[in-house]
């Protein structure tokens, strides 16, 4: 039996091909897609910027209903609807007993779909160590609001987590796409008194506010680092989140925090040829008591169902990112727009 895929024939091109619909190994489930969003890293990637295999499938944000369990396999049942992370670790290796489980078996070596394996954004996809990073979908969360905690809530979440964010600390969070305003989100939770959300585009600072942020620093009316540090008499803020991957958004982030203060860096880098600065000033000559926290959005069904109680309760509405929705046989037209970031565009849901 056949299903449609996307995916990467070639540096710089894509396409929806036939491929055969996989079978679960003893350790491994079968989804039926239901729902996608396509990130911009698929984007980078069809870009050369990540080394993998021609022909395979992209995507690493989807969720959908169980469709075949390998003989290993308790916990699930055909039909049941459920999510995936972005990232499948493997659960046994050091790294992964160490804590550091995005990692796993290597640097960034729990990125697996479209790294090393077929990703999903096709009519079915495969889920490594299914019991440990398969996740059930609670009834009162949809497809649609589920589908951002696998990449997109998770990673952000973890940019706000790595800033060490106190009750009432500050933080400048540079850039307001998908992953930027799941960082904004994850700060207002973890009760950071001030969130000064930096971005240029009128539909991202309105939701960037509606998320939580309480300063809209647009970089178009001058220096963000200069605007930050008269909001905040000279002081600069506690932690900074870059969630651009640019080297200037970089090098802001490390100037814009006060002697002791955290940069949280989520932002893909892999498009720069150039090394990433450090500002020997900024950084107090090496002795400014600054950390710098790098991560990869964590998996597992812990992690999962944590994200899917929050969006459960109602703490935020992950939807009103999705500015456009298609079905999968209009999924070039929506890579196409991700790639060009056309009519506003920040997030575009597949419906399968």
């Amino acid at each position: 039996m056949s299903m449609k895929a996307f995916v990467m024939p070639e540096i710089g091109r894509v396409a929806v091909v036939d491929k055969p619909v996989p079978v679960p190994g003893p350790d491994e489930v079968v989804v039926k897609t239901t729902a996608a969003l396509i990130c911009t890293s698929d984007v980078h990637t069809v870009k050369g910027a990540l080394p993998v295999a021609a022909g395979v499938t992209l995507g690493h944000e989807a969720v959908g209903v169980v469709a075949a369990i390998g003989s290993g396999v308790t916990g699930f049942t055909e039909g049941q609807r459920v999510g995936v992370s972005a990232i499948t670790p493997c659960w046994e290796c050091r790294y992964c007993q160490q804590g550091y489980s995005s990692q796993c078996g290597g640097a960034l070596g729990g990125y697996k779909y479209t790294a090393q394996v077929d990703g999903n954004m096709a009519e079915y996809f495969v889920v490594p160590k299914a019991r440990a990073n398969l996740a059930p979908i609670p009834d009162t969360v949809s497809d649609a609001e589920a589908v951002y905690a696998c990449d997109m809530l998770s990673t952000g979440f973890m940019g706000a987590e790595h800033g060490q964010l106190r009750l009432g600390d500050s933080v400048a969070i540079f850039a307001q796409g998908a992953v930027g305003l799941s960082a904004t989100i994850g700060c207002t939770l973890l009760g950071a008194g001030r969130i000064f959300a930096v971005e240029s585009r009128p539909e991202r600072q309105e939701l960037a506010r509606t998320y939580g942020a309480t300063d809209i620093i647009d970089f178009t009316s001058g220096d963000p680092v200069k605007q930050i540090l008269e909001l905040t008499d000279g002081e600069g803020v506690d932690a900074a989140i870059e969630a651009f991957g640019f080297p200037q958004t970089w090098e802001s982030c490390l100037r814009v925090t006060k002697a002791g203060g955290r940069v949280s860096n989520i932002g893909y880098h892999g498009e720069n040829p150039d090394p990433l600065p450090v500002p020997l000033d900024a950084f107090g000559l090496g002795m400014a008591d600054k950390s710098i926290h790098s991560g990869l959005c964590p998996g597992g069904n812990d992690r999962m169902q944590r994200l899917f109680a929050l969006i459960a309760t109602r703490r935020f509405d992950p939807t009103l990112m999705t500015t456009h929705t298609f079905g999968f046989g209009e999924i070039e037209t929506a890579f196409e727009m991700m790639r060009d970031k056309t009519d506003n565009i920040i997030k575009p849901l597949i419906v399968f």
